[in-house]
């Protein structure tokens, strides 16, 4: 069976050529060229409410683009999500967009009257792309990565998704030179569909 990935492109900004675009066409290119099946999610282009009370989390039915996409990521056997990091962290859309998306019903299930968490999207893998202006081991080291772990452990990790790895790419606005080097990871990281 051939693997199903589905590229969930995490930068807000749609208007402009940014290095989270090129890396997640890069990775594309290279896992459609070894037979993968691929899809694209580019949250920028989509439009959706924020979820404002436990109701909305809760009880709504997530609007059509928003059951869409957790089709989407059903579909998917492999996960691939690119963000430039904002404030430490990734950008507010895209939080905004694992909330809508990774509902209960849909991400897990609370049983035994809210005792037990069943992880809906077992069986999936991930990997995670983030690009940002500091060195990527300043960001691992000195500030724990804290926003990375946290898409890791409570979003990912708590639905089942795993494993999951993860690409830092740092100095994106000081080291262009890099440019190539990064798409040529990214192309062959699709390749190998991780």
């Amino acid at each position: 069976m051939r693997k199903k990935i589905l590229i969930i492109q995490g930068h807000p900004d749609s208007s402009h050529d940014h290095l989270c675009h090129a890396l997640a066409a890069s990775y594309e290119k290279g896992a459609r060229e070894s037979g993968y099946e691929v899809r694209t999610i580019c949250i920028a282009n989509i439009d959706f409410p924020l979820l404002r009370t436990y109701e909305d989390f809760y009880s709504s039915k997530p609007i059509p683009v928003i059951e869409q996409c957790q089709g989407d990521i059903r579909w998917a056997s492999h996960l691939v999500i690119v963000y430039p990091l904002w404030m430490g962290s990734m950008p507010a859309l895209l939080k905004g967009f694992f909330e809508q998306v990774f509902r209960p019903g849909f991400a897990m299930e609370n049983v035994d009257g809210g005792k037990k968490w069943i992880r809906l999207l077992k069986g999936k893998s991930a990997h995670i792309v983030v690009t940002m202006g500091m060195p990527a081991f300043m960001y691992r080291w000195f500030y724990g990565a804290h926003g990375l772990k946290s898409l890791e452990r409570n979003i990912l990790k708590f639905t089942g998704v795993g494993p999951i790895r993860e690409s830092l790419i740092g100095m994106v606005e000081e080291c262009q030179a890099h440019r190539v080097r990064w798409l040529d990871k990214m192309f062959v990281l699709g390749k190998k569909g991780r």
